[in-house]
């Protein structure tokens, strides 16, 4: 490929010795810049190795058990470089109440579950399930009755539907 200006008037442009551009051109990589290569491989086998949960505070930690010494700053550059973030766990939040003012429905089965006609006793439960994607809610019912015991079907749907 040839280039529309010459070596020596992008040297002059530049203010540079043709000398020393050639001698930048035909360089070995330094000892930081070759130790780089080692590193972004060590970072990423530790970032694994954590389950992806260790930040740049906690993997020089990590990476002095393997043996490999190096700083938090160098660590945060790397990390930026290669586009490594790790994943941030929430902190579990109660979401029951159960201390409140509100009205609550009388338990009119008393643990009785045994019905004497169809129709008589309905049992349903809700719960909440975690993903990636946020809460998923089930939700169950059973009709209980004297010739048999049956379960409706199940739903399930994400916070968007509800």
């Amino acid at each position: 490929m040839r280039f529309r200006h010459g070596v020596a008037v992008m040297c002059g442009m530049l203010r540079v010795s043709k000398s020393g551009y050639y001698k930048w051109l035909n360089r070995k990589p330094s000892k930081r810049s070759q130790e780089e290569g080692r590193l972004e491989v060590e970072i990423k086998a530790a970032h694994k190795r954590s389950r992806e949960t260790y930040g740049p505070e906690r993997l020089p930690h990590e990476l002095k058990d393997q043996g490999v010494k190096v700083g938090i700053c160098r660590i945060r550059r790397i990390r930026k470089k290669l586009g490594i973030r790790c994943k941030q766990k929430r902190k579990f939040k109660a979401t029951t109440d159960s201390k409140h003012a509100l009205p609550v429905a009388e338990n009119l089965l008393n643990q009785q579950f045994e019905a004497t006609r169809p129709n008589e006793v309905w049992l349903s439960d809700i719960t909440y399930i975690p993903t990636e994607e946020g809460w998923l809610y089930l939700a169950g019912i059973r009709i209980s009755s004297q010739e048999r015991s049956s379960d409706m079907p199940w739903a399930i749907e994400s916070p968007r539907t509800l």
